[in-house]
């Protein structure tokens, strides 16, 4: 099994390699700066020396000799006591012609040529033992017809060092300086270390990639929605459910909720302002239901994490549901009133008040007729009509009296406008006699009207209407909102609202000696 290294170990070896690194650079800087401080000075000792050496009577008489033998003979001398006295490494004398007469380390040279230099000069050159700084004097004649001409060169020169002769000079202070790098790295390593495991909660790297790897496998793999929010309700994290649940931009990470544009009652439970177990808010045309938990850290709040699902699905079976029930409820209803009419006439007969019992019975006929027609004469909706003939049998048995505005006219439309009609209808309606029915005596007026490519309902209340601070909120807040307390409760209104501007419509209420409900739904939807 491979050995993993801790932070601590993984940061000391990153400062040692990078002290390492930086030894070497100074260790070359320092070479090459060595060169240049041993050519500067080593030079300017090499051209005393050659001044001097260039200076001496007897030098320059010796140069002059008639012989060549005899000018090697009283060169050699000179030369090989100037290099003892001065610590250089050679010492070279040509005559006039440019003829090496005395070399102190190497003999070879003797009778090869070398240039003579007309001008004092420090340069580099080649040594015996190597590259070297070399100084050239020129020598002057003094006496006679060489008074002032140049009667020879001289060439002082000082090997340079080698390169391991550098390197074994400048290793104690690199091992000095590696040293006591080596021991600042370390215990920096360990304070860095001691403070990135504090703020990691004492985690290993390969630890929090396994974090890492399990929150984004466990964010990615759930159906549900999570939003994570910090403490200045900045998004810190969001699944792609949540993206696609809230209909938030691709880069919303590090952005605030006031940025993004939430609406404000998504706002309150994203952020704990209603506090509210399962809390549903619809967004968009979703409902959805939300938790949020506060996420703490050493008993310090950090943020907080939201999860949500998608209840869209459910509640519109629960709305096929309901609708179901509200039909069970107007057979019920109607066979209720359809047994104490049986019981009405079982008794006439028994009392052979046979000409009542006909009375009674046209009667009965004219006025369930009368209905049926007003509503299919106006109405040329199935759906909708058979809607408004069972809430008008609710709301007999409610005793709540149910009548149809003489405006009403509806043409033929499509599958998917009648459906939705039927909903909003059918809420409203069921929101006015609920609001009503306690009051009792109460009546409730519908009124749909088709004209200029939009659908208009009204639905008027003899309740007690509205709550002022409450008419923005009955279409949007659904269980949770405070028009709980008023009897506006439920999803009816606010999935009123959400048909409406899918259609590109609109919903609205005003109070009018009691509560008046207005909604428009345009024949045709809008593209998207």
């Amino acid at each position: 099994m491979r050995t993993r290294w801790s932070v601590a170990g993984q940061l000391l070896a990153l400062q040692l390699g990078i002290i390492a690194v930086v030894l070497v650079g100074v260790g070359g800087v320092s070479l090459a700066q060595a060169q240049i401080d041993f050519r500067r000075t080593e030079g300017a000792r090499a051209l005393s020396a050659a001044e001097n050496l260039a200076a001496r009577p007897v030098l320059r008489q010796a140069l002059v000799s008639p012989s060549r033998p005899a000018r090697t003979d009283q060169a050699a001398p000179i030369a090989d006591g100037v290099q003892s006295l001065s610590g250089v490494s050679f010492v070279e004398i040509a005559d006039a012609d440019g003829v090496v007469v005395a070399n102190t380390r190497d003999p070879a040279r003797l009778g090869t040529r070398l240039d003579l230099a007309t001008r004092s000069s420090v340069g580099d050159g080649e040594g015996p033992g190597g590259p070297a700084v070399v100084a050239q004097v020129p020598v002057l004649g003094e006496t006679g017809p060489q008074t002032g001409q140049v009667v020879g060169v001289v060439a002082v020169g000082q090997t340079y060092p080698s390169l391991g002769e550098s390197l074994l000079s400048a290793v104690p202070n690199l091992l000095a300086y590696l040293g006591l790098a080596g021991i600042v790295g370390f215990a920096g390593s360990l304070l860095v270390a001691r403070r990135v495991k504090r703020q990691t909660l004492g985690l290993e790297p390969v630890e929090i990639r396994g974090l890492v790897e399990h929150r984004e496998a466990m964010l990615t793999g759930i159906k549900e929605g999570v939003i994570g929010l910090d403490l200045d309700e900045r998004v810190t994290l969001v699944n792609d459910e949540a993206h696609l649940m809230l209909e938030l931009p691709a880069e919303c990470v590090g952005r605030t909720l006031h940025e993004l544009g939430i609406e404000d009652r998504l706002r309150d439970v994203l952020t704990g302002a209603a506090d509210r177990r399962d809390a549903v808010v619809f967004v968009g045309e979703r409902i959805l239901t939300l938790n949020r938990k506060p996420v703490a850290v050493r008993d310090q709040t950090v943020g907080s994490v939201t999860t949500m699902r998608d209840l869209t699905e459910l509640r519109q079976l629960e709305q096929e549901l309901g609708v179901t029930r509200q039909t069970t409820e107007a057979l019920r209803a109607q066979a209720h009133e359809f047994a104490n009419r049986l019981h009405t006439i079982s008794g006439l007969l028994e009392l052979a008040e046979y000409d009542e019992v006909l009375r009674y019975v046209k009667r009965l006929g004219s006025a369930t007729q009368a209905l049926a027609a007003t509503v299919t004469e106006r109405v040329d909706s199935p759906p909708l009509a058979a809607l408004l003939i069972a809430k008008s049998s609710v709301a007999a048995e409610r005793g709540i009296r149910l009548h149809l505005a003489p405006e009403t006219r509806v043409g033929p439309v499509d599958e998917d406008l009648a459906e939705d009609l039927a909903t909003v209808v059918g809420n409203l309606v069921d929101n006015a006699l609920d609001a009503v029915g306690p009051l009792g005596g109460g009546e409730v007026a519908v009124s749909v009207v088709q004209a200029d490519g939009d659908v208009a309902v009204e639905v008027r209340d003899s309740g007690p209407g509205v709550a002022p601070e409450l008419i923005e909120e009955v279409f949007t807040s659904g269980f949770t909102t405070k028009a709980a307390d008023s009897g506006y409760r439920g999803f009816g209104l606010a999935l009123t609202r959400t048909i409406c501007v899918r259609r590109g419509g609109s919903v609205g209420v005003r109070n009018e000696d009691g509560a008046v409900f207005t909604a428009r739904l345009p024949l045709a939807v809008p593209a998207r």
